[in-house]
């Protein structure tokens, strides 16, 4: 198989603006692994002693494998917002696998994971902590990612076109501003919106509703944090939200605060520290 060209998952879904504390750095997958893998991620920071500090993230559509403090574990799609602290200096890298392409791994419906982190050696047995200590005991991240991607390779499942068909789906979601409505994806698949809903829980873990309302969601926040002083109804209406007030309410439970009042945190966090 060849790489997709069209990515599933945005850069976006960090709340906020960035803490210049912490680094966030993405790396492709292998491309024989790019049908189900989206990318590498790795976050490190190094702090002073005594101090410590927290990033806040709105969870996209998808599993993450994941290691962190020595321990490997798979992360099923987070509905809420989630917060992580980071004291010291420290690294934490992941998988993250294309919406709908972890389940020939897990061999069940991703919804049975949804918002769960389930310890890796309960799908992989003690093969999973080998992988935890070696990778732990890498240096890099060409060597963790070289780690990861002989691990899955070994469990490689068998093709699963219904996996296709979701990243397609899935990208049209991303990328389609023309896509309002779950409506809308069943007349462009023509899929039965019941056959769509089932292939989504089944896959997925979640409904194709919230997959749309997420990601855009994840842009709005991304304009409002780095353009202040834009109008958010503007934002709202070229996000496909025609109903003000359904967007208020949609992003004030995702992102806990209003439209206005995350751009106002934003601008306050980016202004000068007077002397």
């Amino acid at each position: 198989m060849t790489e997709p060209a069209v990515s599933t998952t945005s850069e976006y879904g960090v709340l906020g603006v960035r803490d210049v504390d912490f680094s966030l750095d993405r790396f492709p997958p292998a491309p024989d692994l790019a049908d189900l893998v989206e990318r590498h991620w790795l976050v490190s920071w190094e702090l002073p002693p005594g101090r410590e500090a927290s990033v806040t993230l709105l969870p996209h559509p998808c599993v993450n494998v994941v290691l962190d403090g020595g321990r490997l574990a798979v992360s099923g799609v987070g509905r809420e917002r989630f917060s992580y602290v980071y004291r010291g200096a420290g690294r934490v890298f992941g998988v993250k696998f294309r919406p709908g392409a972890f389940l020939p791994f897990l061999g069940a419906p991703l919804s049975d994971i949804t918002g769960a982190v389930l310890p890796a050696e309960q799908l992989w047995g003690s093969a999973a902590a080998g992988l935890a200590a070696r990778m732990t005991a890498a240096r890099g991240v060409d060597e963790l990612v070289a780690l990861v991607e002989v691990f899955l390779r070994e469990r490689w499942p068998p093709h699963d076109p219904q996996v296709e068909l979701v990243g397609r789906i899935v990208a049209a979601l991303l990328h389609d501003r023309t896509i309002g409505r779950v409506d809308d994806v069943t007349e462009r698949f023509d899929i039965a919106p019941r056959t769509l809903q089932r292939l989504f829980q089944r896959y997925v873990g979640v409904s194709p509703k919230w997959v749309l309302r997420r990601y855009r969601l994840h842009e709005a926040a991304a304009v409002l944090a780095q353009e202040q002083d834009r109008p958010w109804a503007e934002v709202a209406a070229e996000l496909g939200y025609f109903d003000q007030s359904h967007f208020i309410r949609d992003f004030t439970a995702a992102v806990g605060i209003t439209p206005v009042a995350y751009a106002q945190a934003c601008r306050r966090a980016q202004a000068p520290v007077s002397a």
